[in-house]
């Protein structure tokens, strides 16, 4: 049966309605099978936006299956019938928060009476009805929930919003990303060699031992001074070791206190981006100098470590499947990493093939392998491209990368233009904050995600450090409380010695005694809080490092400068790579919102 509809709209006038007994429709819009039974068509005619162009006239179809046709529907459409996925780039639009709405879901056509109740009702009451019948969907099938992932240690936590569905491509580093090696094996044997490499030209290093509690990530080494120091998110030092000595706030005070940190003087300062940092600076803070470099360069350690890769990396068996999952969502799997193509692939080997399903070995997932990159001018400049072209890392001249390729050098800008994604589509993981981080991003204003395993002890300790915490910040409400009060009276005070009126006619009046007493029994009360404060103050964060403290903290209230660098440079971080396990490859990552103290006003 046709029927004219009159109905129209900007852009389009609805032109007929036919009902079928039996369809079967194909269109480039609108692509599935067989619909049985009863299948409503309504077909448009689009309306050209100027008359000069009424020539160029299209036609399409939306349609609708009766609800008494689902079950002989369901047996004849699959998913990929019913939905589809936007996947370019410049046909995506962008949602309210600026994120590329590439990679998102939507409905070719939907099911009568099937999903009514999704489209019925106030939107806020039927969102939590249908997110608590999701919510016993998923617990029925025994699938965590996704919010237990959120508030645990191996959470993924974003600073910079984030739709994981329009990434196109994700980049890994390999050492202490892809891999995690065992801090006291790795570092510790890497101190070892540096021990003996010192020892061979004549440095007394006898009964020096490795101390990874020395330091932490996030110091920086004040090359001038010879000090270590840990400094809060605007460059101020608020601790400082001189050799294995903490020195007393006051030689803080007198050394640093006309002086920031500053990155940037590269020959003053140096950070501690990574764990690989963390051998090197125990080294240096016992004064044995600096010759770790020559261990890594000489291959005396990644040596050892491939004779017994066992005893120094730290098995994860969820890490393949988290990239199984982003490869079969879509995404181009990239390796990019600065070890040499044999030390690569024996490593890789060692910690995914018997993890992988299906005889899969770990060259699968990746749609490109760059080792030997020299990052972080891989990121930056162009170096020559090598392709490794057999297993014993023989390689030749190559001008081109090619998907599925293995090569040696080159630079982001080849993997660019070979995969024909750029800029926000690529979201590169990595350990060390300069690096794989800031530089990827600077330059390339690709996506990144940092990894930092010590995150999950620092929410440990955060958590076993609450009950210690509050306790801390209320006595130091009280103390401003008391502050607050003292300091009115001592002002009254002041202004009466000066023979000035204090505050009001009442203070003004007040009796010389009662004011001093008032005055001197808050400032014993005072004194005492802060008696009691300081050395819990001192406590706060030993439970991560008793000489450092918490890594994302310098002082009770503020941010290191860590974890400003992180907040800066990394769109999310986390603990490990396989976190993405439990988030799955389609999150949409949102940064939290920011107190400032102006806000803060309205929240106590």
């Amino acid at each position: 049966s046709l029927q004219v509809n009159p109905q129209r709209n900007l852009w389009s006038t609805m032109v007929g309605i036919i009902t079928f007994p039996y369809a079967v429709v194909t269109n480039h819009l609108l692509p599935f099978s067989c619909i049985r039974n009863n299948t409503t068509v309504n077909f448009y005619k689009t309306r050209p936006q100027h008359q000069q162009q009424q020539q160029q006239q299209h036609y399409y179809c939306q349609c609708t299956v009766d609800s008494n046709s689902v079950t002989n529907a369901v047996t004849t459409t699959t998913s990929d019938d019913m939905f589809s996925v936007n996947t370019d780039s410049y046909d995506s639009s962008f949602d309210y928060l600026g994120q590329s709405t590439k990679g998102d879901l939507n409905l070719k056509y939907e099911v009568n009476g099937q999903v009514d109740v999704a489209r019925k009702g106030p939107i806020e009451e039927v969102a939590k009805l249908q997110a608590l019948e999701a919510e016993g969907l998923l617990n029925g099938l025994g699938i965590q929930d996704p919010s237990s992932s959120r508030h645990s240690p191996r959470g993924i936590f974003c600073t910079r919003t984030l739709n994981l569905r329009s990434i196109s491509a994700i980049g890994y580093d390999m050492d202490y990303t892809l891999m995690h090696y065992n801090v006291m094996a790795w570092e510790g044997r890497a101190y070892d060699y540096c021990m003996e490499n010192l020892k061979k030209v004549g440095f007394p290093v006898d009964g020096l031992a490795f101390d990874p509690d020395l330091v932490i990530r996030g110091l920086v080494i004040d090359k001038e001074n010879g000090n270590l120091v840990k400094a809060d998110r605007f460059g101020y030092v608020k601790r400082a070791m001189h050799g294995t000595k903490l020195l007393s706030t006051r030689a803080v005070s007198e050394i640093y206190g006309r002086e920031l940190v500053d990155l940037r003087k590269e020959s003053r300062w140096e950070f501690l981006n990574t764990l690989f940092s963390v051998s090197e600076a125990v080294a240096y803070m016992q004064a044995v100098g600096k010759a770790l470099f020559r261990a890594h360069v000489e291959g005396q350690l990644k040596s050892e470590i491939m004779s017994k890769p066992e005893l120094f990396v730290e098995p994860d068996p969820e890490l393949p499947l988290a990239l199984l999952d982003q490869k079969e969502a879509g995404k181009k799997l990239l390796l990019i990493t600065n070890s040499d193509y044999i030390y690569t692939d024996k490593m890789m080997r060692h910690s995914f093939n018997r993890f992988l399903p299906n005889d899969m070995n770990w060259r699968d997932l990746f749609d490109m392998v760059i080792v030997s990159a020299r990052k972080p001018e891989f990121f930056q400049m162009s170096h020559p491209l090598y392709e490794v072209v057999t297993s014993e890392g023989l390689m030749r001249p190559c001008f081109k990368a090619r998907p599925g390729g293995l090569y040696s050098g080159g630079s982001a800008q080849m993997v660019e233009n070979s995969l024909g994604i750029h800029g926000d589509e690529i979201l590169y993981v990595g350990d060390h904050i300069y690096t794989d981080v800031s530089v990827s991003k600077v330059h390339l204003r690709w996506r990144t995600a940092l990894i930092c395993r010590e995150l999950e002890e620092e929410y440990n300790a955060l958590i076993h450090s609450r009950e210690h915490r509050a306790m801390l910040v209320d006595l130091i409400k009280q103390k401003e409380v008391v502050g607050d009060l003292f300091n009115q009276l001592r002002l009254a005070l002041q202004r009466r010695n000066m023979g000035r009126p204090a505050q009001t006619m009442a203070a003004t009046h007040m009796d010389d005694k009662e004011l001093t007493e008032s005055v001197q029994k808050l400032l014993i009360v005072m004194q005492r809080l802060d008696e009691k404060i300081a050395p819990m103050l001192e406590e706060d964060g030993e439970h991560f490092n008793k000489r450092w403290g918490y890594l994302s903290r310098a002082g009770l209230w503020d941010k290191s400068h860590l974890m400003r660098q992180i907040e800066k440079y990394a769109d999310i971080y986390t603990s490990r790579v396989s976190n993405f396990l439990h988030y799955t490859p389609f999150m949409y990552f949102r940064s939290q919102e920011q107190v400032f103290a102006l806000h803060q006003t309205f929240l106590d």
